[in-house]
């Protein structure tokens, strides 16, 4: 039987979390060196994070955040359900 891919984050929530990483490493790099660039990357990890707490709202079914903000019980148990080695797989987070 032949794996297929199933792709669950859309567009924007790859590209965030992309250029979230760029604009880290961006502002952790040029930390005392060159404070134009490392201004500029710490406001691109500011509009990032806007706009992604806005498309966690708004955004597709796996990009919400009720998808993937659970009760804490429910979220303990999965935990004690993965140490044993039975946990149920989920698309998303």
């Amino acid at each position: 039987m032949a794996a297929h891919t199933v792709r669950v984050w859309d567009l924007f929530v790859r590209l965030f979390h992309w250029l979230l990483v760029v604009a880290f490493v961006v502002a952790y790099a040029s930390e005392d060196d060159y404070l134009d660039i490392h201004t500029g990357a710490g406001y691109t990890v500011l509009a990032l994070l806007a706009l992604r707490l806005v498309w966690g709202f708004v955004g597709t079914r796996y990009a919400r955040f009720s998808d993937f903000v659970r009760p804490p019980g429910q979220a303990l148990g999965y935990v004690k359900d993965t140490l044993s080695g039975r946990a149920r797989r989920y698309l998303g987070h």
